[in-house]
């Protein structure tokens, strides 16, 4: 999947970054997501309605889902040309790719992994690029398979997109350059074009009618 966009303002003369507003930038800390399950029991809700969603015995039937952690796998930048870099002048073109991956490791736990590379050029030479490998564990219980899938693959992405977007500006910046804030993805309408698309193939159409470019 890719995404370009054209770097916002001037590519300055020494880089000289400006302020990010307090506003555009998420929250340092992660979001407070309370495990589903505590030990082998799912922890239970006490006070809450629902019950006619609890067997007799207590233990939960309906869908649950929550956040376990969220971490760094990889992450990479590369400088090449510095310090010539920044006495460039000129708009840098920025190539962004993103793929999403998941990994089942027991029956009530999934690994989620957002994959994001940037790479600035400007007249064919590479002003820098940054690779990220943003993972995170979220714990499903009673997920039925038809929304198994759209969980990883589009609300999971969109809860890590954040603090990965975070990341990457602040790598960059790291750099000398002026932190690089992504756009927002719509994981939710990317999932159902190649939800769309894998349908259409299967069913003889072509699966090249719907992208997945955002």
């Amino acid at each position: 999947m890719r995404q370009e966009n054209a770097a916002r303002g001037r590519w300055l003369r020494l880089w000289t970054a400006p302020a990010t507003r307090a506003a555009d930038r998420p929250r340092q800390r992660p979001p407070t997501f309370s495990p589903i399950f505590q030990g082998s029991d799912m922890a239970e809700d006490e006070g809450t309605s629902g019950g006619d969603e609890q067997q007799a015995n207590g233990s939960d039937i309906g869908p649950q889902a929550g956040m376990i952690s969220q971490y760094v796998k990889d992450l990479s930048f590369e400088n090449p040309n510095a310090p010539a870099v920044y006495q460039w002048e000129g708009q840098p073109r920025i190539d962004v790719q993103f793929n999403i991956g998941t990994a089942k490791l027991n029956e009530e736990v999934y690994e989620a992994t957002l994959q994001i590379d940037v790479t600035a050029t400007a007249d064919e030479q590479t002003a820098f690029k940054c690779e990220l490998l943003y993972a995170g564990l979220f714990g499903l219980r009673n997920m039925p398979e038809a929304q198994l899938h759209p969980f990883l693959l589009a609300e999971a992405p969109r809860m890590l997109f954040p603090f990965a977007r975070q990341i990457v500006a602040q790598a960059v910046q790291n750099g000398g350059f002026p932190p690089l804030l992504l756009d927002p993805i719509d994981f939710g309408a990317l999932y159902m074009q190649q939800a769309a698309a894998q349908e259409a193939e299967a069913s003889g159409g072509t699966a090249g009618e719907i992208t997945g470019q955002a």
